[in-house]
């Protein structure tokens, strides 16, 4: 925040918050996957959160990085 133009302040953002929403995804998929209840399990849930933490996540990282790399060029 400390960044005086309005433009620059953009750009950090820009770059950061999509890393800090990935490793949000992340991080709950996981905390889920490990914290939850045995009455809460079935096999359709336990799909898709593995499939969010093993698939998406790592997946979402490149698209990032691209995003990134076309705004710099």
């Amino acid at each position: 925040l400390r960044i005086p133009s309005e433009q620059g302040r953009h750009k950090a953002f820009s770059t950061c918050l999509p890393h800090l929403a990935v490793l949000s995804l992340f991080i709950s998929t996981g905390t889920f996957a490990y914290l939850k209840t045995p009455s809460i399990s079935s096999p359709s849930l336990d799909r898709v959160v593995s499939f969010l933490y093993s698939v998406v996540t790592p997946a979402v990282n490149p698209l990032i990085y691209s995003m990134r790399n076309q705004e710099l060029k």
